[in-house]
Order: C-alpha cells, then structure tokens, then sequence
C-alpha cells in the first residue's frame, strides 16, 4: 500500500475465476447499486474498478493501470459510505484505510504554526501583545527624539552655542529620518515589517547611547552626524507599525489598533519630557540617552523572540483567532495559506500515482508609476507633510515656548510640555474608538468617516494657534497650557484620519505609500524646526507670533488638500 496526501494507490491481485464468481452471485441477486467488471486475459492479474450511480463524478478521478486502482481520497471516502460490495480480502483492507485515513486527518498540521493545540486553542488574543510590544517601540521612537528638547538647552549654555545653532541640531536628525521611510516601507512589504522594525530600533538606540559621547567633543558636525543616524534608524518606525497592523488586525479593528500604537508614540513625548529632567539632575546630561537607548536593546531582544511578520507564522497564535484576524481582511502570507489549503484538499494535478501541487511565487514589484499617479495617494502625502511640521514644530520648541513666553524654567517647563502629549494619547484613542464605531455600527461611509475625523486633526489647532499668535506676550500659564492641551488633542485625530486611509487605498502598498509619505513629512518636520529657530533668532516676541500663525495656515491648506482628494475606497489592487 502506498499514500500520499491526498490520494491512495491500492495494489490488487485476485483470480479472475474468483472475480467471475462474484460476478455472478451479484447479477444474480440484482444489485443494482454495485458491478465489478473484471478482465480475464490474464489468470495472474486482474484489476477492480468500482462504479456507482452516486459516484461516477469520482470515479472519472480514479486511474486504472495494469492490476493497479488509483483511488482519491475523496472517492474512497464516498465509496465507503455507500455500503459497497467489495470481496472478502476488500472488506479487510476497507476497514485499515478508514483508519489509515482517520490518522492522516488527526495528524495534519495546525493552521497556525504548529506546537501546543491545546494552548493555541486558549490563545484568543495574543495580536494584542504584538500591539502593545509596536506601541512600547514607538514610545522609545519618540521618547530618544524628544530628550534633546530637554538636554538641548543646557548643552547648548555649556558649549556656547546660540539658538541657530540648536535649531540645526534639532533639525539634523530629520536628514536621516526622510531618507530611510521610503526604502523602510518597501522592504516591511517584501520582507515583513517585524524584522525591519527590530533592525531599526537598535540602530536608532545605539546611536541615542553614542550621543552624549559625540557631545562631549563638542564637535558640531559628529553631533549632527549622530542625530542623521539615530533618524535613520527612526525612519522605518512609522511604516513598519502600519505594516505590522495591516497583518496582524482585521479591518474592523483598525482604526483602534493604529491609535493605540500611535498612543505609544505620543505617550513616548510625555515620558521623555518628564523623565528627562529627573534622569539628567540624577546622572548628568548622558543620562538620558544612556537609559533610553539601552531600554532599546532590551526590547530587541524580545520582539526578535516574540514577534513574526504574520500571525500565522506564529506559534503563539491560536486557530480562532488565526481565523477572526484573516477573515477579517487582514492581509494573507499567501505563500503559508495556498499550501495549507492544498496539503488538506484531495484535489492537485496528477502526475503519474501522485499529486503534485504546484505553487508559484511571484516576484514583487513595487508599481511606483501606479501608486505616485493617484490623487488618494498625494492626499495622505500632502496629510502627512502638514501633520508632521505642526508635530515637529510643537515637540521640539514647546518648551522654549513656556520658557520665552509664559517665563517658566526649564523643570516647569517640561512638565507644561508634557500635558498636552499626554492628552493626544488619550484623544487619539477615543478618535480610534469613535471612528470605528462611525464605520461598524452607525454605518458611515469611510470617505465620510476619514474627512471628518481628519477635519478636526488639522482645523482643531489651526483655530488654536491662531489664538496664541493673536494673544502673543499677554497671556497666562494656564490659558496657553490650555490651548496648546486642545490643539494637540486634536491632532490625535490624524491618527485614524489619513495615517489609516494607508491601508484602505492599498491594502499590499500600505507601508510603500506610508514611506513616501513619511519622507514628506521628514522633509517638512525638518524644515519647520529649522525655521522656526531662524524666525526665533530674529525677533522673540514678534517671531512666537509668526510662528504660530504660519503653523495655522499650513493646517488650513492641509485640510483643503485632505477634503478635496482622498478616497475611502481601495483604489490599488
């Protein structure tokens, strides 16, 4: 007897007196529902080919060649279940191939990975651990950027440098972190964005730990060389978190699981600007970036031993929920799933007594004439370019703002700074919950649902900005910690506007758009933070105002652009 997976070939040898026999016993007492058509040219070697009425669809898959019946495990799964006449030495073999078979099914490979069924079968939620492990990296991808907000200062008091000079600094880090998120999306497509992530992590928190070594040259270009670096290794952060949930979160989910990582990210803003001033009066300037970067390698060491590119891949992830996430509209390791569907089918392409299934890999291009020409994919270009220079605008001189204006010392100052990051975790949130729920329950549209969630991302501060620009010097702690509080709130609101419209445009080119895009707002958080220290140099009081009202404007814009050509509609395919 000879298996394989989906077929049985059968070795028969009975006399063809034996088979004539039962010819007639059969004819005799009219069965209708079984014949056996038997050979007799020769008495060594006869072949059975069992026919039915119910069963002649299979029987067409069956092969018969010299003595040798070639059954599909289907037909003989149908052939037992109709009762048929088979000859003694048939009986017995019928009854060890239904046992065969009953072993063949228990034994087949779990969907999800293999190892531990009973506690894959338990495991209903471990995408959330993958979630949350994104959300940790994206809070030490803020966090390591934000400590030289903090550190920047007194740096730059030690070492004589002017606030130019600091604004080139701050800047210098987003050189890197616009070259990398392109190259970064394109390779999370073709590779995963679990390992991409985990490779940009430590190069980003190594490059944190040598920065305060570089600072002690007080060499400006091996500071700024640092900071290229640590923004290369932050580049890939964004697109990777994108690509991570688009494959790990069914649709239904998405908008949450992208706030909730994104929650990570602003949380990261709020830690590094409250433990940063502790770190540094406990440890010295180098503290920071000591602690922060070594937390990094750290959690390397877990994602690399936790986290796949698909949950499939996964040993951790249980079968139901295996099912929930694919059936979701999650996307599929194609690969993994076409040999699991064919390993347990019975149909294949035959070649000579085996099935052969034939799977093909297809090569991966990125159609970059495709995706640049659509105007959906220049809306979230332009979304992103306008949501990252009001960010980097904010996260880098905020603290300067309530140290210039509201006149608070630097402690004072990062925990004013600190409010408003903390708040954007939470609005970002309910932005997530309240726009899934527009989609699921109150069956908004998703062009609808996006415009207007991303309409209060960039119309909510820019009202708020213009307020501060028109107060200027005449205002209060409170009324600019509060203003500032909403205008970041509403920010959060771009995380389930554009940064998930992504996803919903081109489910496959999620992490190559999000690149593209990520590169724009690099470009602009680098030129914001620069100019903005330029106007700065020029004038304090006037030059706040300035800042603000150009800031306002570029939110303006950016909601037009958003309002005018998105789509909610997948248009890459």
């Amino acid at each position: 007897m000879t298996t394989t997976t989906s077929s049985i070939i059968i070795s028969n040898n009975i006399p063809t007196t034996t088979n004539n026999a039962l010819n007639r016993r059969r004819n005799g007492s009219g069965s209708k529902n079984a014949t056996a058509a038997a050979s007799s040219s020769s008495s060594s070697s006869s072949t059975f080919i069992l026919k039915s009425s119910e069963s002649k669809s299979n029987a067409k898959s069956s092969r018969c060649r010299g003595g040798v019946i070639v059954f599909d495990s289907s037909f003989l799964s149908s052939s037992l279940s109709k009762k048929c006449v088979f000859p003694p030495r048939r009986l017995r073999r019928r009854r060890a191939y239904s046992r065969l078979l009953a072993k063949v099914s228990a034994t087949k490979p779990p969907q999800g990975g293999g190892g531990g069924n009973e506690a894959k079968k338990n495991n209903k939620n471990y995408r959330f651990t993958i979630l949350s492990l994104v959300a940790l990296a994206l809070l030490l991808c803020n966090a390591d950027r934000v400590i030289m907000s903090i550190v920047g200062l007194p740096m730059s008091k030690m070492n004589g440098w002017d606030v130019k000079v600091l604004g080139l600094i701050q800047s210098s880090f987003l050189f890197g972190y616009a070259l990398t998120p392109i190259f970064g999306g394109v390779l999370a497509d073709k590779i995963g964005g679990a390992r991409v992530l985990l490779g940009g992590l430590l190069v980003w928190s190594l490059a944190t730990m040598v920065t305060p070594l570089a600072a002690s040259t007080k060499s400006i270009p091996l500071l700024c060389l640092c900071r290229v670096v640590m923004g290369l290794g932050e580049g890939v952060a964004l697109p990777c978190m994108n690509n991570v949930a688009s494959r790990w979160v069914p649709k239904f989910e998405r908008s949450r699981a992208v706030s909730f990582c994104m929650g990570g990210f602003q949380s990261g803003s709020m830690i590094g600007l409250l433990v940063a001033p502790l770190l540094m009066s406990r440890f010295g300037i180098a503290g920071p970036f000591y602690v922060f970067g070594a937390i990094g390698v750290a959690w390397a060491a877990v994602w690399n031993a936790r986290a796949t590119s698909y949950p499939r891949a996964n040993e951790r992830v249980g079968e139901e929920e295996l099912k929930f996430i694919e059936d979701g509209g999650a996307i599929v390791d194609h690969l993994r799933s076409s040999s699991s569907e064919s390993s347990s089918s019975s149909s294949g392409k035959e070649i000579d007594d085996e099935v052969v299934v034939v799977t093909e890999v297809e090569k991966k291009t990125t159609p970059w004439k495709m995706l640049l020409s659509h105007p959906a994919t220049w809306a979230c270009v332009v979304a992103n370019f306008v949501n990252n220079f009001g960010f980097f605008i904010l996260l880098a001189w905020m603290p300067k703002y309530f140290n210039d204006v509201v006149k608070l010392n630097l402690a004072t100052s990062s925990w004013f700074s600190a409010l408003p990051w903390a708040t954007m975790a939470v609005s970002g949130v309910f932005a997530g919950i309240l726009a899934d729920r527009m989609l699921s329950e109150w069956k908004v549209s998703t062009a609808t649902t996006r415009k207007f969630i991303q309409s209060v991302g960039f119309l909510g501060p820019a009202l708020c900005l213009l307020v501060l620009g028109l107060k200027g010097f005449a205002i209060t702690p409170g009324f600019a910690l509060t203003t500032l509080t909403v205008a970041v709130g509403c920010t959060a609101f771009s995380q389930s506007g554009f940064l998930v419209n992504f996803a919903e445009i081109g489910p496959k080119y999620a992490s190559t758009i999000h690149g593209v895009a990520n590169t724009a707002g690099s470009i602009a958080g680098m030129v914001g933070t620069y100019v903005v220290g330029w106007i700065l140099s020029r004038s304090v009081e006037s030059g706040w105002s300035n800042v603000m009202y150009m800031t306002s404007a570029t939110y303006v814009v950016g909601a037009l652009v958003w309002l005018a050509f998105m789509s909610g509609e997948q248009v890459f395919f």
